[in-house]
Formats: structure tokens, C-alpha cells, sequence
């Protein structure tokens, strides 16, 4: 597995992270408005919006004194090319096997 993608999916791998980057998939959030959903501290979900940001999976943007968090469109796209793969895979084998079905034995 390429290192991007792993440590994309090792991101997600924590159920904090993963829900912390499901509620961003609804639109950008605060940390305080993260936190108000979940029961951790604010400094917890900082720690946890570092490792997504680093893993390229979240982006952030000053407005004033905050910082606002938002699904970052390139990272979310390599995660999927990487799930794609598999599912393109997956298609194609259906097909190979709709197309060549195995013969019956009598």
C-alpha cells in the first residue's frame, strides 16, 4: 500500500477520527462546534484534526481568532482512487465470470 493512502487509512482507522471527518463531510466546523458533538475535550479533537490534517485528509482556515475545518477535496479523492482500485477490480471479475460462466457438471 502506498504510505499516502496508509496513513490516510490509519487516520481513519481511530472512531473519534473517523467520526470527526463524517461530521466535516456535512460541512465545515470549529473545533468547538466538533466538540459540542462528541464526548471529548477540545483539546482532544485538536489532537485528533492534527493527525487528519497531516494524513491529508482535512484542511483548515483561519477566520479571525479560529480555525475552521473542512473535508480537503485532493485528500478525499486519493482515498477514493485507492478504494476504486478495488472496486474496479471487483467489476471486472463479475464481468469476466458473467461473461465465461463456469460450465455444469451432470
Amino acid at each position: 500500500m502506498a504510505t499516502y493512502q496508509g496513513r490516510m487509512l490509519e487516520a481513519l482507522g481511530d472512531p473519534t477520527r473517523r467520526t470527526i471527518f463524517e461530521l466535516l463531510g456535512a460541512g465545515p466546523r470549529s473545533v468547538a462546534e466538533i466538540a459540542g458533538d462528541l464526548p471529548v475535550s477540545r483539546p482532544a479533537v485538536s489532537q485528533h484534526l492534527k493527525v487528519l490534517r497531516d494524513a491529508g485528509l482535512v484542511a483548515s482556515t483561519a477566520m479571525g481568532t479560529r480555525r475552521i475545518y473542512a473535508v480537503d477535496p485532493q485528500g478525499l479523492a486519493a482515498i477514493r482512487g485507492y478504494f476504486d482500485q478495488f472496486w474496479n477490480q471487483a467489476l471486472a471479475a463479475f464481468a469476466q465470470a458473467a461473461e465465461n460462466p463456469p460450465e455444469e457438471k451432470t
